[in-house]
């Protein structure tokens, strides 16, 4: 073979041949794998190489019916290989030839795992529900016990006690329910019961309760520390609170912009598309700080995104990552001029750079692996508002529940002494 002209990417071209294929191994990182792997493939066929530059891989421009970019050249007969590989589509098919998968590459959703409080009620979460019931089952049985005796004891006649003493507990459900409840939250009492009985039966759950209250505790404080591991589909990414963004590249436009999936155009529409008109198309850079910051979604190449947050992150800063898979392609593919007769050859010569492992040392060499968690639990992080939310709602609600009681309390006492004087005067006129 003579030679073999293939179509490339411009700024990636300049970048490798200013020997900067290793050092600036986030851009573009897909084309300089293959780039280096081209370069082999032709040394072993013996062929010389003579690129064409091109800026972009190449999509359908239904006005014209004509492919631009490195496709355009390969339909075109300008070029024989694309020296970048490119995701499958039903109408690239019909145009070029795909031949072998070089770079094993996949962009996801990336994000710091939310506070488990960001997703759960962590009030809720320290008990199961069998234990929630037994909880109730021991408060409501205590108070019925607690009235029985009441019944009793108040049957028995005792002097030494003075039946208008108001710290002594009244057989009253009302009265016993309350003092349990101040047992459950570690309150104490103000009133107790007079006969032995009932203060043994107080005593005993007094203190199931203050074991229940500190393993309650207990909990609660590791929970307030944990992450959520609740954000694990693209449906549960998108009902939460989570912002979105996306590497600014002309695959993810493309893709992002033409999603005819439910899910995933809700996500483009409900989180990329900004009601201004805008798009959360951003840097990489500037989407990676992000990630750092929390509640943060970004939409990035795994080696890529993960090279720069191994740079710029500190080692507790890297723990808790998630992924979230959104592009429904498989891993890209090589790809050749349709009917190309080189492409048994092309095939077979890629085929022996997986066999020898120069294919695994090229994406070895440019695509950074998630970075290990090697400082998780130590940082501290602060209780926010949101983590006390359910404690606000509670205080707020019951507010509004002690309000609208002691409204209706005032109305009724006033329609009742309203009531009582036009009975009175009645009764009045009556007489005379």
């Amino acid at each position: 073979m003579n030679s073999f002209d293939f179509a490339i990417n411009q700024k990636q071209l300049n970048l490798i041949f200013l020997g900067k294929s290793y050092r600036e191994k986030h851009i573009d990182t897909i084309t300089k794998v293959n780039y280096i792997l081209t370069n082999c493939l032709a040394a072993y066929m013996g062929a010389a190489v003579n690129y064409s530059v091109v800026s972009t891989w190449g999509y359908l421009n239904t006005t014209t019916g004509r492919w631009d970019g490195m496709i355009g050249e390969l339909s075109q007969l300008r070029a024989d290989l694309g020296a970048s590989p490119l995701f499958f589509t039903s109408d690239r098919i019909a145009v070029i030839e795909y031949v072998a998968m070089t770079s094993a590459t996949r962009s996801k959703f990336i994000f710091r795992s939310p506070k488990l409080s960001f997703t759960e009620n962590v009030f809720l979460l320290p008990f199961d529900d069998l234990v929630w019931m037994c909880i109730g089952g021991v408060v409501l049985l205590s108070s019925g016990l607690l009235v029985i005796t009441g019944l009793a004891e108040w049957r028995v006649p005792l002097t030494v006690d003075d039946p208008a003493d108001a710290t002594i507990l009244r057989p009253s459900f009302r009265d016993t329910l309350l003092v349990i409840y101040g047992a459950t939250c570690q309150q104490g009492a103000s009133i107790l019961p007079r006969s032995f009985a009932a203060r043994t039966i107080t005593l005993i759950a007094f203190l199931v309760l203050m074991f229940l209250y500190g393993c309650y505790s207990a909990n609660i404080v590791a929970l307030l520390q944990s992450p959520s591991t609740k954000i694990r589909t693209l449906e549960d990414l998108l009902a939460s609170r989570l912002k979105f963004g996306v590497h600014d590249t002309v695959f993810n436009r493309y893709y992002f912009t033409h999603a005819s999936e439910p899910t995933r155009q809700a996500i483009y529409e409900r989180k990329i598309r900004q009601p201004d008109g805008s798009q959360s198309f951003i840097a990489l850079e500037q989407g990676v700080d992000k990630i750092r910051n929390g509640l943060y979604a970004f939409h990035v190449e795994q080696g890529v995104g993960y090279k720069v947050i191994s740079e710029t992150y500190q080692e507790d800063e890297k723990c808790g990552l998630q992924e979230v898979q959104y592009l429904q392609v498989i891993d890209p593919y090589y790809a050749i001029q349709k009917n190309s007769s080189f492409k048994e050859h092309v095939k077979i010569g890629l085929f022996r750079l997986n066999e020898h492992g120069i294919q695994f040392r090229e994406n070895a060499n440019l695509y950074t692996k998630k970075p290990k968690c090697t400082g998780g639990g130590g940082k501290f992080v602060p209780v926010s508002l949101v983590d006390t939310e359910p404690a606000i709602l509670v205080i707020v609600w019951g507010a509004g529940l002690s309000a609208t009681v002691f409204t209706a309390e005032l109305l009724w006492w006033k329609v009742y002494r309203w009531f009582q004087d036009w009975k009175g005067s009645r009764v009045i006129r009556m007489v005379h």
